[in-house]
């Protein structure tokens, strides 16, 4: 850095900590101490945020992981389970991120409690996927939800149906960071409050804030004094994340000295996933690259499906000791990823985040699985939630499994328009859901309506121009058609 550049820094340093105090002396004394502890991981953050300038690899040192880094879920199951699975269950905890709202489906409140099977939520086949774990093996795994100030307080209320099932269910929450203004780079909030003109003022910071907030909350330290040994992490909208019997025995088999402290769920690139994390090798050490880092030259070459194979499920298995022994030693690496945003006045933002596999490149013994294609389900959109809804999937204890009257084990390509982007829209379009069992290729768009009983198979794309309306009937069968046009079914 120049002189000059290094001054301006200090400057927004300075200014950013004066601004947090200010902040700070408008919270109650009990708010105020946790906010100080988030506003200590923002502020090393934004430390690190004006240092770096630029990508932050270097395209010419990155490598293809060395083929033992990452091994095939095949060879994991070949090695079968135990007599006693129950005691490697007893040192597991599941941990799901549930911060995030369901804004982007056209719902209020946090996104896991959308329905999305038979009247059940996100959470509620979390929460039967767990006890029946616990039933089937008499075992005692534990739920811990990471939650925002977003999705709390409606969680909490959600959390005493389950009181009497056998899943001891734990919650804490991720750090509240202040957005920034792009040019002045200081805080938008006038106060710690979070309505009002402060809507929009503050954001939870990416799911690299688990370690920190795990480890602040008080949460981490009782389960390890249960004597638990790792957790497995993921979204709560990935319907493909359960707990995987093979995964946790090849955990718990190893010599204790060579035990994995980090292990990430990959899976093989489709078309679709060209914008997820995958793995490198990077100066000797697995690290995971997301589309972010990469210098803009390089993008193409990234989104590559044929150097880059695989991609970040965002399904972990990461050892508790380790956590808290990086978290003590201050020792835990996470790229920072910038997301800039332009609020409803039109005000450009930013927000400092960082990703929870980002870790990776921290822990000893890291490795990934290439894990099928099944354990990757997310629902982030009406058209993923039109295939979990669907018969290509059937229900069993809470974990949705690709039926077995579809002959074929890959998904269909599903593209629903605009009309199906909020959740109450996409319901009033269907009578119920059509028959998908055959279906390679769906595209709808415009105004359309889909009767009872409506089969689809093959490729079939339906198109209402603008203006235009189009009612699929009752009983139709749709193979390897294109329905255009205008087609309208009243009662009479």
């Amino acid at each position: 850095m120049t002189e000059f550049e290094e001054k301006l820094r200090r400057q927004h340093e300075v200014s950013m900590h004066q601004e947090l105090e200010a902040l700070l002396a408008t919270a109650s004394k009990a708010e105020a101490e946790v906010s100080r502890k988030d506003f200590d991981g923002f502020k090393n953050l934004f430390h690190r945020f004006l240092q770096v300038k630029g990508p932050s690899v270097d395209w010419a040192k990155i490598n293809r992981p060395p083929e033992e880094s990452i091994q095939p879920y095949e060879k994991i199951k070949g090695k079968g389970l135990p007599e006693n699975i129950t005691a490697c269950l007893n040192k597991l905890v599941v941990v799901k991120l549930n911060g995030g709202l369901g804004t982007s489906m056209g719902c209020k409140g946090p996104k896991s409690l959308i329905s999305v099977r038979n009247e059940n939520t996100f959470l509620d086949l979390t929460v039967r996927q767990i006890e029946h774990l616990n039933k089937t093996y008499d075992a005692d795994v534990p739920l811990v939800l990471m939650n925002s100030f977003n999705t709390d307080e409606d969680t909490r209320k959600i959390l005493q149906k389950y009181s009497h099932l056998q899943v001891k269910i734990h919650t804490f929450n991720q750090s509240r960071y202040p957005r920034i203004n792009k040019e002045s780079l200081l805080p938008i909030a006038k106060s710690m409050g979070v309505n009002g003109e402060n809507t929009e003022a503050w954001y939870p910071p990416g799911h690299g804030d688990i370690y920190a907030s795990f480890c602040n909350s008080g949460v981490l330290d009782k389960l390890l004094a249960e004597g638990r040994e790792y957790i497995f992490v993921s979204n709560i909208d990935n319907l493909g994340a359960t707990v995987d019997l093979y995964i946790l025995h090849h955990l718990m088999s190893q010599p204790a000295d060579k035990r994995y402290e980090f292990i990430m769920e990959v899976t093989d690139k489709t078309r679709a996933d060209v914008k997820g994390g995958t793995l490198i090798q990077y100066e000797d050490h697995l690290r995971l690259l997301e589309i972010a880092q990469v210098p803009k030259a390089h993008v193409d070459e990234f989104k590559s499906v044929t150097k880059f194979k695989i991609f970040n499920t965002n399904n972990l298995w990461i050892s508790l000791p380790a956590i808290k022994r990086l978290q003590d030693k201050n020792s835990m690496d996470l790229e920072i990823i910038v997301n800039p945003k332009t609020l409803d006045g039109g005000l450009n933002v930013i927000q400092l985040e960082t990703a929870v596999g980002a870790a990776i490149k921290s822990f000893k013994n890291a490795m990934g699985i290439n894990v099928p294609r099944s354990r990757f389900l997310p629902v982030k959109t009406s058209s993923d939630l039109l295939l979990v809804m669907s018969n290509l999937y059937s229900l069993d204890a809470g974990s949705l499994t690709m039926s077995k009257k579809r002959e074929f084990p890959t998904t269909p390509h599903v593209k629903l328009g605009s009309s199906f982007t909020k959740v109450q829209d996409f319901l009033r379009r269907f009578e119920n859901i059509p028959d998908m069992l055959e279906l390679d290729h769906l595209t709808v768009s415009g105004d359309v309506t889909f009767g009872k009983n409506v089969s689809l198979k093959g490729t079939v794309i339906i198109i209402a121009n603008h203006g235009d309306r189009i009612d699929i009937p009752a009983g139709a069968m749709l193979e390897n058609k294109i329905v255009s046009g205008n087609l309208r079914i009243l009662d009479h």
